[in-house]
């Protein structure tokens, strides 16, 4: 995955000297990529910043326009074509997504979330969760966790019932003891959660029904591809392992391992440290709730909920002809939190009096950055941020 950049070799376009650092910094992320889903948008960012970066060198009067407009205190005219004229160039084209309904189940009966703490957990990162959670079917001032679901809710079954809007906050296991180590397979995943509801003195019940079951790793846990090629993932459990098929997702926390893959924008990987020019955006933010691990977690997590939502069975909603490897409707818009966004940019978003980034509202007076999804009417990616 990821494509070529504006390199010069084989394109026929020199790198200008200004742009020589993004330059340097794309050919080391293709070196890392391979197929790494995750490490491929990185490369993407990237790879659209260099292009701008070349476009400004060459146009230089035509970059200054495109500086003026968009960085214009001016009318609000001036700023929606500025974001609209960034929209545009940076999100994917809807004639390239090929994102279709392959006739499997959506989730659209109320859902139980059942949530495994798994290893050692401080009380600070699990509030910023569980409120996140909270926040899914809570009200709360706009624009919120639920209005972002509202883009989610237009997916539909063949019977066109929507996703479910409706989330409880069913239970929760704490697995302090690691009860299966603190080095896990993807599929040692699914044995955490028959331990959570088979082994566990306290254990949860095994939902069939409305059940979604949400394992979140301690910074200290090690998972298989974790840190290199994904940051979360979703799936179902085998009858073999855990005795029914039930949906699930996996994230982990990265603050030890690897924030500047899975908890970016709020931390930057090592190869984008001091890439900086006027037109990438390619910075770290400050974290709504000022903890980089959870908040990074927080995206994930909802980037998962909403797959897992729209496609629990890897045969629903997918972009590609192979659904081992979807294209879900939130790796549609990876990278993308605003209008405008794409590139590295993470689009237009709020930010707080100490400069802390956030899109999205929720309970008890949480702030949240959370990506956005791919609207299957709108076709594009969209989230009640939005500027227009």
């Amino acid at each position: 995955m990821g494509g070529r950049g504006v390199d010069g070799d084989g394109t026929g376009v020199a790198v200008p000297p200004g742009c020589g650092s993004l330059h340097r910094a794309l050919l080391e992320c293709h070196r890392r990529a391979g197929d790494r889903r995750q490490q491929a948008v990185l490369c993407r960012h990237l790879n659209r910043s260099l292009a701008e970066c070349v476009v400004s060198a060459c146009c230089p009067e035509e970059s200054e326009a495109v500086r003026s407009l968009c960085s214009s205190a001016g009318t609000s005219l001036k700023r929606s074509q500025c974001q609209r004229a960034r929209l545009a160039l940076s999100q994917p084209h809807p004639e390239t997504v090929d994102l279709a309904y392959h006739m499997g189940p959506v989730l659209t009966s109320p859902v139980n979330i059942y949530t495994i703490w798994y290893g050692h957990w401080e009380a600070a990162p699990q509030g910023i969760i569980r409120d996140f959670l909270l926040s899914l079917s809570t009200p709360s001032p706009s624009p919120s966790v639920g209005d972002w679901w509202r883009t989610v809710r237009l997916y539909t079954d063949q019977t066109g019932s929507n996703v479910t809007g409706s989330f409880v906050l069913a239970g929760e296991l704490h697995d302090s003891a690691y009860s299966h180590g603190a080095t896990l397979s993807r599929l040692a995943i699914q044995s955490v959660i028959r331990s959570a509801v088979a082994a566990h003195p306290q254990r949860l019940p095994l939902d069939p029904r409305n059940g979604l079951y949400l394992v979140l790793t301690s910074p200290d846990v090690e998972v298989e591809d974790f840190c290199r090629e994904v940051c979360g993932f979703h799936y179902f459990t085998f009858p073999a392992v855990v005795g029914v098929t039930v949906p699930y997702a996996w994230v982990g926390h990265s603050g030890l391992q690897c924030p500047g893959m899975c908890a970016y924008p709020f931390a930057l990987p090592e190869y984008m440290v001091g890439v900086h020019n006027a037109s990438s955006g390619v910075r770290a933010l400050g974290a709504p709730n000022r903890d980089v691990g959870a908040d990074g977690m927080i995206s994930v997590i909802a980037h998962e909920l909403a797959e897992t939502s729209s496609d629990p069975l890897i045969n629903a909603w997918y972009a590609g002809d192979d659904p081992a490897a979807p294209a879900e409707i939130a790796d549609l818009c990876v990278g993308v939190y605003g209008s405008g966004g794409g590139g590295g940019y993470v689009g237009s978003v709020f930010k707080g009096s100490e400069g802390e980034a956030y899109n999205l509202h929720g309970v008890n007076g949480r702030r949240f950055l959370v990506q956005w999804v791919w609207n299957p009417v709108k076709m594009t990616c969209f989230g009640p941020n939005a500027m227009d």
